[in-house]
């Protein structure tokens, strides 16, 4: 029986989506549930997994444009029961056990089995396994990890199960660790007459040498990019500043912290801090939680608080629901589901839709002053930073404190400077005094 794999469908709006990559290759054995293939839209990324045992049959390649409901492979279940069946007690050895002669003991141990020793001989001798590895890597990531001479077992993974994704090769470069390949026996023998010694690695190349990448963007991307610049074209976007002093919030953390997951199961985080400070706000300024629909201003009664998230693919916004109704620990695990969701590969459309306000948080990357793009339709993004020990002036005084740069871009168009800096003003005051805000520690 074949089981027929399809595109499944992520929203009303989308229509078709890129095939990205394969986890498996054609005629693979797979098993229920297991990745098959992650296909991306222009808003969300989603990882496809087997409906039943059986071996594939791959029908769309990666990098084509689909179709959403189209077949893009196939699974054999005929073959499952084979390909899974535990492996049986060998007969010979219940025998054995009846037979009285001990000469059937010597007749299954003959001189000939020397010869099978060898097999393991067939396997090139790579350094760390590098074989086994390159087997286990997607196409497009075994393609650039042969291009750039590189040992698997060096890089850390971070897609599904681990798995090494681009981004992962991206980062291993970039930390300026040497590739494992051939040429690295040269720092055991010592290069040979005539070759480049390892200083001249730092020489300036020659142009023959100089190559560049030619790739399309990815449907998330091109998004991501038309949303910022409709965002830049389309309002009046302007940004203003403030800093925080965290010592409170970070005090609170560290002495609440073991009883607070102890009760909840979570980590208490910066991020729910800023969100319940947020929503503090918008309820004393409701227009910076609206947005303009021709020649109306739409006000929301509600908060549905995005919070932006960086995937290997691309800029994220999930959005958390009615965000006022949520105790600290409601909001620590709606964030750690959607980070669970994205780095899995199973963020829904209807994950991102709805948002009435964005908070983003610039400073887990080593941001420490950024001016953040309005999230359309969007009238306010709040951008977290770094936080930084500083000398500030407290009662005439030079003391050091963890210090945070906070910036809020807004729509000039429905929003005044004046709400605009109060609004930023409120979190801050919010932030600096949260004991009111933790009622449920």
């Amino acid at each position: 029986m074949l089981v027929e794999i399809k595109v499944p469908s992520v929203g009303e709006s989308v229509t078709e989506a890129v095939l990205a990559q394969w986890f498996k290759k054609d005629g693979d054995p797979v098993k229920k549930d297991e990745p098959l293939f992650v296909i991306e839209t222009d808003k969300v990324t989603l990882e496809v997994v087997a409906e039943a045992d059986g071996i594939l049959a791959i029908k769309a390649t990666e990098g084509e444009t689909i179709a959403v409901g189209a077949v893009v492979g196939t699974i054999d279940t005929a073959a499952a029961p084979k390909l899974f069946k535990a492996p049986a007690i060998p007969e010979a050895a219940e025998v054995s056990e009846l037979e009285p002669e001990p000469k059937t003991v010597e007749a299954v141990q003959p001189a000939a089995p020397v010869a099978v020793v060898p097999q393991p001989a067939s396997i090139p001798q790579t350094p760390s396994g590098r074989l086994e590895d390159m087997r286990q890597l997607a196409p497009s990531v075994r393609r650039l990890v042969a291009e750039k001479n590189l040992d698997p077992s060096q890089i850390q993974g971070t897609g599904p199960g681990g798995r090494i994704t681009k981004g992962d090769i991206v980062l291993f470069l970039e930390s300026g660790r040497a590739p494992v390949s051939a040429e690295l026996t040269t720092q055991v023998t010592g290069p040979k007459v005539g070759e480049p010694t390892p200083e001249s690695h730092f020489l300036p190349t020659s142009s023959a040498e100089e190559r560049v990448t030619r790739k399309p963007m990815s449907q998330i991307r091109r998004r991501i990019a038309a949303r910022l610049l409709e965002a830049k074209q389309n309002t009046a976007m302007l940004t203003t500043f403030n800093e925080i002093d965290m010592t409170r919030v970070m005090g609170i953390r560290t002495k609440h912290k073991e009883s607070f997951k102890q009760k909840y199961g979570v980590n208490l985080g910066i991020m729910s801090f800023f969100i319940k400070a947020g929503i503090d706000a918008l309820i004393e300024f409701p227009q910076i939680n609206a947005f303009i629909d021709g020649d109306d201003i739409v006000e929301h009664h509600y908060f549905h608080i995005g919070v932006a998230v960086g995937s290997e693919r691309g800029l994220v916004v999930p959005v958390i629901r009615h965000a006022d109704k949520l105790s600290f620990a409601e909001l620590e695990h709606a964030i750690v589901d959607y980070l669970k969701k994205i780095n899995e590969n199973r963020l829904e459309l209807s994950d991102l839709e709805g948002g009435t306000f964005t908070i983003s948080n610039g400073g887990v990357y080593g941001s420490l002053l950024s001016t953040p793009i309005l999230n359309m339709p969007q009238s306010g993004i709040l951008g977290m930073h770094k936080i930084e020990k500083r000398p500030v002036v407290i009662d005439d005084e030079m003391v050091i404190r963890p210090m945070m740069y906070v910036a809020l871009s807004y729509d000039h168009r429905i929003v005044d400077g004046r709400e605009a800096v109060t609004f930023l003003r409120r979190i801050k005051e919010c932030v600096e005094n949260p004991e009111r805000m933790m009622m449920e520690i």
